[in-house]
C-alpha cells in the first residue's frame, strides 16, 4: 500500500531491454529513501508498484512486464530521466494522502498548464474508460501523487498545484503533451462499480 505522499524523486541509471514485452530499469535513489532497502521491496515509480530484484547502496533495480509497458509511462523512460519514488507505507505511518495500491488504471495526457504567480492548474485529458469515477473534490492518484480534482468536464478534468507539489515531484518540469499514470481511488472505484452493477440487475429485473 502506498499514501500517494511522493518522498522524492530517483534518476534512472540505466534501461536494459532484452524483449520488446519485457525491460530492466536501475534507478539511483534520494540517500534518505535508500537506507534498509531489500530485494522483495515495493517501490511506486510514478505510482505504479514495482519489485526490488538487487540493490547496490543507493541503486536499486526493477522489472518491467509487459502489462506495466502497456498501461503506465514508464516504458518511456531512458537514462538521465527521473521519477517519482514513494516506498511501501508501513503500519503506523501517517497517511497523508490517500491509500493507493500502486497498480495503474491508465494514463492521461496533459492537456494544458495554467500558471499564476505561485499556482498552477494542470488540465488533463480525459480518458473514456475513467468517466464514471472522475468527480470534483474526489481523490486520484496522478504520478504517484494524491491530488483532490478540481473541475471536470465531459473532456477534460484538473488539479490545483502548491509550490511544495511543483518542487518535490515531476509536476515541476511536466510539460503539456506528456503522459501521466492515473490511479482511480480504490474506494470511489468499488462504489461506482457496485452502484452500476446493482442498477443493471435491476434493468434485467
Amino acid at each position: 500500500m502506498f499514501t500517494g505522499i511522493v518522498q522524492g524523486m530517483g534518476r534512472v541509471v540505466s534501461v536494459e531491454q532484452p524483449a520488446a514485452d519485457f525491460r530492466t530499469h536501475t534507478v539511483e535513489l534520494p540517500e534518505d529513501m535508500a537506507g534498509g532497502l531489500q530485494t522483495g521491496a515495493s517501490v511506486a515509480h510514478n505510482g505504479c508498484c514495482l519489485t526490488v530484484t538487487e540493490t547496490d547502496g543507493r541503486t536499486a533495480r526493477f522489472d518491467l512486464m509487459a502489462e506495466t509497458l502497456d498501461k503506465t509511462n514508464l516504458g518511456r523512460l531512458k537514462a538521465g530521466d527521473l521519477v517519482n519514488l514513494e516506498r511501501a507505507a508501513r503500519f503506523g505511518d501517517e497517511i497523508g494522502g490517500h491509500s493507493m495500491s500502486g497498480h495503474i488504471t491508465a494514463t492521461a495526457e496533459i492537456s494544458r498548464i495554467e500558471a499564476n504567480g505561485l499556482n498552477r492548474t494542470v488540465w488533463f485529458r480525459l480518458p473514456e474508460n475513467l468517466k464514471g469515477y472522475v468527480f470534483p473534490k474526489g481523490f486520484i492518484g496522478l504520478d504517484g501523487c494524491s491530488l483532490t480534482i478540481g473541475t471536470v468536464s465531459d473532456s477534460e478534468f484538473n488539479v490545483h498545484l502548491i509550490p511544495e507539489t511543483l518542487s518535490r515531484t515531476l509536476f515541476g518540469s511536466r510539460q503539456e503533451g506528456e503522459r501521466v499514470n492515473v490511479e482511480i481511488d480504490p474506494q470511489t472505484q468499488v462504489i461506482v462499480d457496485t452502484v452500476v452493477r446493482i442498477l443493471a440487475e435491476k434493468d434485467k429485473a
